[in-house]
């Protein structure tokens, strides 16, 4: 299938489409603030930004970022790590994910990782498909605890 697909990093005239994806990514965070770090991480310099265009239209994202803390599943350190990867519904199950995902993998081994790591809710099990699909193997499950002390 010929999709005419182009990953690339994100400009400045993506930022609408980019932040629509990400509030679709992320539903129950303000919009705004959203917005608001898709413009930051535009300028940011460390790159592990990119989108998918098909035609012109944004389909896809993935931002990554490079992780020194200990990142559970992990025998080394600094590793790649996606912090978001988001396909629009009607175009998942096209190669548009593993399109993204080699672009963060080819910036993760530029940056001289031999890891990508990543995480999904517990029962986003769509995504924790893609990731298998994709390679990437589960390593864990945690759940975390919060107690108020003040």
């Amino acid at each position: 299938m010929n999709l005419q697909l182009r990953v690339r990093p994100p400009r400045k005239a993506d930022l609408p489409a980019w932040a629509g994806m990400r509030a679709a990514l992320w539903p129950e965070v303000d919009p705004e603030l959203l917005a608001s770090e898709a413009s930051d991480l535009l300028h940011a310099a460390d790159g592990g930004m990119f989108v998918a265009e098909v035609g012109g239209e944004l389909v896809g994202l993935a931002e990554a970022s490079l992780r020194h803390d200990y990142v559970n599943g992990t025998t080394s350190s600094p590793v790649g790590f996606l912090e978001a990867w988001y396909v629009a519904p009607a175009w998942r199950g096209r190669g548009v994910g593993r399109a993204l995902l080699r672009a963060v993998e080819g910036w993760t081994r530029a940056l001289g990782c031999t890891e990508l790591a990543s995480d999904a809710l517990l029962d986003n099990t769509a995504s924790h498909a893609a990731h298998r699909a994709c390679g990437f193997v589960e390593t864990e499950r945690v759940v975390y605890f919060r107690k108020r002390v003040g």
